[in-house]
């Protein structure tokens, strides 16, 4: 007996909805598997993984802190995935916001005024768009693929990155370490919590989930994405153009991405240093496939991975695990999600094997 894919004549709409929990469950049981390979109690390792990361004030506002950035990116990347157009760099145009946004704060670094974060904050979307700009024009004009052009410019924004920090952005008093001066304090952001370290880009990012959902249940421009991206021939044929699409959703994401670099320079960093993502840009691919592309779906998928980096913080510590576990738990996470779609749209069928 050979297994076969049939696809369904009506997937069930509910367990679209649900795969994502039954995911989480399943990683949730895969983990336990996972830990007792690793030599360490399951029970342990579930209460300084998912409990303990959340179990006072501070380490609330933390998870929101990591959280924040998955937010802005996850919606902005939504909007692209639904329309067909797969942005995977989005690591590389945060880069490009830290760098813009960062690089607006040193300028300023003797000056004062209500003025500096918000043009920070500009300056990050525009790097962010310039970069995503790019796989857009190789997209439209060459038809270069952009989930590589997009991914291979994320390493190019890194040595960018690099390049930088070890020359024109390196602190003359820094005693020649890696890192740009420490933001004078009219450049980070507000906080909005005393004794924590959570800011406005908390706020921020509800907004991006609130004009998201607007966006795409609410206007012709989204109603333009899903059309495109469920059935190109037919928003062709209605007069859609798809390279309008790309260009619009590249950007949205770019500048998104961008945004959420300059929120973390100016915000929980305070300063330019050659790593400014844990990888929050690829994180963010997941937090969006979780999310079931919508922008509230979004935000609670990026709550669930944001306690992922949490917890990996802590289980480290106090468990002596690899880091590494918080990119196995991601990626368990998003294995079971796609086989639970692929099983939401196929059935298993067992046919006789054919004898010769």
């Amino acid at each position: 007996m050979l297994p076969k894919l049939v696809m369904r004549q009506a997937p069930s709409k509910a367990m679209v909805y649900l795969s994502p929990v039954l995911a989480l469950v399943l990683t949730l049981v895969a983990s336990i598997v996972l830990f007792l390979i690793m030599g360490v109690s399951p029970a342990a390792a579930w209460h300084a993984f998912f409990l303990e990361p959340i179990s006072t004030i501070y380490g609330l506002t933390e998870l929101v802190v990591k959280a924040t950035p998955l937010v802005l990116i996850g919606v902005a990347l939504a909007l692209g995935f639904r329309a067909g157009v797969w942005n995977i760099g989005a690591e590389g145009q945060l880069i490009l916001g830290g760098i813009f946004g960062g690089t607006t704060a040193l300028f300023f670094y003797e000056k004062t005024g209500f003025h500096i974060i918000p043009l920070i904050l500009i300056m990050g979307i525009i790097g962010g768009m310039l970069w995503a700009a790019i796989v857009a024009f190789l997209k439209t004009r060459f038809n270069a693929n952009e989930i590589l052009t997009s991914l291979m410019l994320s390493y190019v924004a890194d040595l960018l990155m690099n390049l930088l920090i070890h020359g024109p952005l390196k602190d003359p008093d820094g005693f020649n370490f890696p890192e740009s001066r420490l933001f004078s304090d009219s450049a980070l952001l507000p906080i909005l919590y005393e004794g924590t370290r959570l800011h406005i880009g908390a706020i921020i990012a509800l907004l991006v989930v609130g004009i998201g959902w607007i966006l795409l249940s609410r206007t012709l421009l989204g109603y333009q994405i899903k059309v495109i991206g469920d059935a190109p021939a037919a928003g062709e044929h209605a007069g859609f153009s798809p390279t309008k699409i790309i260009w619009i959703t590249l950007l949205i994401s770019g500048g998104a991405a961008g945004l959420a670099g300059a929120i973390e320079v100016s915000g929980p960093i305070g300063q330019i240093v050659p790593v400014i993502s844990p990888g929050y840009g690829f994180a963010a691919i997941i937090v969006a496939y979780v999310g079931r592309l919508h922008p509230v779906g979004v935000l609670f998928s990026a709550l669930i991975l944001a306690l992922s980096y949490l917890g990996g913080e802590t289980a480290q510590i106090k468990l002596n695990l690899p880091l590494a576990v918080t990119g196995v738990f991601q990626g368990l996470l998003l294995f079971f999600l796609l086989a639970s779609d692929v099983l939401i749209h196929y059935r298993l069928k067992f046919t006789q094997q054919a004898t010769l």
